[in-house]
């Protein structure tokens, strides 16, 4: 039996970020635009194969590098296996 998938931290997001961008690490900024966030949730589904559950106060604090680790951080405590991805 598996635990809970770790969150992703500052690194991870910021490399997430660099990939959808298609640029380096170092050229991501702290600001996380509404594109960026719908695409980060999707990424992070992915990868960590969990289905998040974000209300909008949860994806408003989401709009920095470090508020989306904090929200992913608490989220993937409680997030359930997506089950249905393919």
């Amino acid at each position: 039996m598996s635990g809970p998938a770790l969150a992703p931290g500052r690194e991870d997001v910021i490399a997430l970020l660099a990939e959808q961008g298609e640029c380096a690490p170092e050229a991501v900024g702290e600001r996380i635009d509404s594109l960026q966030l719908a695409w980060l949730v999707h990424a992070v589904e992915e990868r960590y194969g969990v289905r998040l559950d974000l209300d909008d106060d949860e994806l408003e604090a989401m709009d920095t590098v470090e508020g989306a680790v904090a929200v992913l951080g608490t989220a993937m405590t409680g997030a359930a296996p997506d089950r249905g991805a393919t």
